[in-house]
């Protein structure tokens, strides 16, 4: 074994993200609690993504070609103890996008969020005002910096997810009687 004493290794790896769409924006979110030297580089259909997170200070590098095009002067990130949240302005309000990467690729560490997401193609044009109350929820959450995202139906939602309920009680019922009677009989 080779021990390098006084050296740092430089490891990138990407950060675990989730995303989800919306009729004017596409929301992704960088799981990175901790995060120092956040970096965010919004391009037209580009999003680079890096920082150092946790408290062996771990470096994350994303890189993400776009399934279409955004508007990099209108997309914006908010930090947060937990993560990163990216809310990236689409080039053309009311697209679909089935999916966030260019390319069909699996990737690992990118799932959909589906506690955020909606099927916004049915809804009415009631989402323009979502903007607004999503900026004053993520000013209320804190963070690093003052910036306004828009509004996200059930992010305040404190309802139950299926996992937060509790086990039904199982019976412990043990005598030697309930399990003979189980038994069949020869």
């Amino acid at each position: 074994m080779v021990a390098l004493y006084g050296q740092k290794k430089s490891y990138r790896q990407p950060a675990s993200a989730k995303w989800y769409d919306r009729r004017d924006y596409v929301f992704i979110e960088f799981c990175v609690e901790d995060s120092k030297d956040v970096n965010v580089n919004f391009e037209k259909s580009k999003l680079t993504f890096s920082c150092l997170g946790g408290s062996d200070n771990f470096k994350h590098l994303n890189e993400i070609d776009l399934f279409h095009c955004i508007d990099p002067n209108d997309s914006k990130h908010k930090r947060t103890d937990r993560s990163i949240l990216c809310c990236l302005r689409k080039g053309e309000s009311g697209q679909s996008w089935p999916r966030l990467t260019k390319e069909r690729a699996k990737l690992n560490w990118l799932s959909v969020d589906f506690n955020n997401w909606k099927d916004w193609e049915d809804d009415s044009d009631e989402d323009m005002s979502n903007f607004d109350r999503f900026s004053e929820m993520m000013n209320n959450m804190g963070g690093d910096e003052d910036v306004d995202l828009p509004e996200v139906d059930g992010a305040d939602d404190d309802s139950q997810d299926s996992d937060d309920e509790s086990t039904p009680f199982l019976s412990t019922n043990t005598s030697s009687e309930y399990f003979s009677s189980r038994l069949p009989h020869h």
